[in-house]
């Protein structure tokens, strides 16, 4: 992103991460469609389907590009793109639109519609926005909380009814959405969504042992299997409780863990989701050793790991592409803030 060391959001990089977000928000093409349609009336144009979150390249990029802008402002006040900002969540995060929104859902057979990501942003949105002090932010928010309720409610009521994780390193997984979904009922005090998440994290991870950590990554992989699910086990275990889970877990580091795989061509819509999974392993290699003992064996690695990482992927979060950069800013903006 720049050259040398960034490991903290600092008001030039929050600058660059929200006008890349502005970029994507407001911007219907190119679209990637994820849309059940029952007939030729269902066919219709990306605004037309969501007149909130219809930029970004698909829907769950702009959940996320709206709580990149939504944090950014709240964290920098200050910061010179928060009027268009201001204009952006007005124009989009409208009462109407967010119902049209929260309708899209109850049509048949779309109430599996960007389950679980999606889901997990949306909430991360609404919890930022309930964060957030001033009239603009309370407006945001209570037009973006029927669709919240239907979310936290849907997630209460598909865990208990998904038999096994999804153990992926894109958008399906399991691990990944129920940390955000986690943090975000711990926020709001959503206590049933809590109880949820953590009974179903203990029985889908508890007796997880002899992870196939040395299989990663995929090749379009954004996400780490096996971090994501530490990054989530961390939350819902003490600490003395991840201490041991994590021995049995992980019995070695492999080097390829440890190390940012370069995507090569980054014009490529799955290859350059590498470049985000650099993102991602920093921040959940950051959280594991933080919850670990001060002297536990491999500490050390973990964080020199992590930062490793972080150096590799705000390095390439601006690539002068929209494939990467749509997204890219988001997972920059949740691992330094």
């Amino acid at each position: 992103m720049q050259s040398g060391t960034i490991l903290r959001l600092t008001p030039t990089l929050a600058a660059q991460c929200a006008r890349l977000a502005l970029a994507g928000v407001r911007r219907e093409w190119p679209h990637s469609f994820q849309h059940l349609a029952h007939g030729p009336v269902d066919v219709q144009a990306p605004l037309a389907l969501h007149p909130a979150f219809y930029g970004c390249y698909d829907w769950h990029s702009a959940v996320h590009g709206h709580w990149t802008l939504a944090r950014l402002r709240r964290l920098f006040p200050r910061l010179a793109e928060n009027r268009e900002i201001r204009a952006a969540l007005d124009e989009n995060l409208t009462a109407e639109n967010l119902a049209a929104e929260l309708a899209y859902f109850h049509a048949p057979g779309r109430a599996a519609f960007e389950r679980p990501y999606g889901w997990a942003w949306l909430l991360g949105l609404a919890g930022e926005l309930r964060e957030a002090k001033g009239a603009d932010s309370r407006r945001w928010a209570r037009a973006v909380r029927p669709l919240e309720e239907f979310v936290a409610e849907s997630f209460c009521g598909w865990l208990p009814r998904q038999q096994f994780p999804v153990r992926s390193g894109v958008h399906s997984s399991t691990a990944f959405a129920l940390s955000l979904a986690l943090d975000y009922a711990r926020a709001v005090k959503h206590w049933t969504l809590e109880k949820t998440i953590v009974a179903r994290s203990r029985d889908y991870y508890g007796d997880d042992a002899a992870a196939p950590a040395a299989w990663e990554p995929g090749g379009e992989d954004f996400l780490s299997p096996a971090l994501a699910e530490a990054d989530l086990m961390r939350r819902v275990l003490t600490r003395a409780e991840f201490a041991a889970w994590w021995r049995r877990f992980l019995t070695e580091l492999p080097a390829n863990l440890l190390s940012p795989a370069d995507p090569g061509d980054r014009r490529d819509p799955k290859f350059v989701h590498l470049d985000g999974l650099a993102l991602s392993r920093a921040w959940a290699l950051r959280g594991i050793a933080a919850t670990l003992p001060a002297r536990a064996l491999g500490r050390a690695t973990l964080l020199s790991a992590a930062e490793c990482h972080a150096k590799a992927g705000l390095a390439r979060v601006v690539s002068g592409d929209y494939i990467g950069e749509h997204w890219l800013a988001s997972f920059a903006v949740y691992l330094l803030s």
